[in-house]
């Protein structure tokens, strides 16, 4: 529906149909990309896996891996295996499947809360989210006004980002760039309060700035585009309760880019200070003129 916010949209994708007990059907927008963006399908596969759990045990891990590029406008089948129902702990497996091909497989582990003793590292300190441009205007006033295709994904977008740092935008502004990273982020509009809803849409956005860090020291995350890059592989960890439509920082670095490869690490902090979530992703990088496409393989 075109009258929809942000936010509902959101929640409208991740909202699957049921086809069977444990096999559900998520859609696929039909947007200008070469690929269905990976955080939808990591969030569609959790909310599967969490619609065969109880509610009182929230996720705490999941690992995945990205095995094909997946089709826009094209649904997508997620089918769980119920692995694992133990006394604290619930185990799930997801297989995503695209007109007959495996796509994405994740397992995911559901954990009883327990009380026990807590520490953490603490926030870095950055601007707080109301000092940083959105992440929209920031390009607005750098180029005057977006093209057709950026200004109609910006106008989809569920999350409002904002870049810690100042973007850079040529090659010559990347003199002294070490590979990190961080970003305020909030969906646009509320979530509503299930608590799964919140969980599945911080990992959609996950995907969608980790893979910066490996970047930000070889070329501009918004100007002329020499890379094109697919994600590998997702592991995400989660620590505490959050909400999605309130403010986090995401903040990423990368310890290692080599063979094609960049490996990303972020963690999310709460508004508060509190460390939310902890992400780790690998992508594949390629020049553009070898990607075929953008192919993963």
């Amino acid at each position: 529906m075109t009258d929809q916010s942000p936010a509902e949209r959101l929640v409208d994708l991740l909202d699957l149909e049921r086809i069977d007990l444990d096999i559900f059907r998520g859609r696929s927008p039909h947007e200008s990309l070469q690929r269905v963006f990976g955080g939808q399908v990591a969030g569609q596969a959790l909310v599967a896996a969490g619609r065969t759990t109880e509610p009182e045990r929230p996720v705490h891990s999941l690992h995945a891996y990205f095995l094909r590029p997946g089709r826009p406008g094209v649904p997508i089948v997620y089918q769980v295996e119920r692995v694992r129902d133990g006394r604290s702990f619930t185990t799930r497996r997801v297989v995503a499947v695209q007109e007959g091909r495996t796509i994405f497989n994740l397992t995911a582990s559901f954990h009883r809360p327990e009380p026990s003793f807590e520490h953490q590292m603490p926030m870095p300190d950055v601007p707080p989210p109301e000092e940083l441009p959105r992440l929209v205007d920031e390009i607005k006033g750098r180029i005057g006004s977006l093209p057709e295709r950026l200004e109609r994904m910006a106008r989809r977008q569920a999350f409002d980002i904002r870049y810690v740092e100042r973007l850079r935008w040529s090659e010559d502004e990347l003199a002294g760039a070490e590979p990190r990273s961080a970003v305020w982020m909030r969906a646009i509009g509320s979530l509503g309060d299930d608590p799964l809803v919140h969980t599945c849409a911080v990992t959609y956005a996950s995907d969608m700035t980790l893979l910066d860090a490996v970047r930000i020291p070889v070329e501009p995350l918004w100007g002329e585009r020499k890379l094109d890059l697919a994600s590998l592989d997702h592991a995400m960890w989660f620590h505490r309760q959050f909400r999605a439509d309130d403010w986090f920082l995401y903040q990423q670095e990368s310890p290692i880019a080599t063979g094609a490869r960049g490996l990303a690490r972020g963690q999310i902090f709460t508004r508060e200070g509190g460390l939310a979530i902890s992400v780790t992703q690998e992508g594949l990088f390629r020049p553009l003129r070898e990607t075929g496409g953008g192919s993963q393989s």
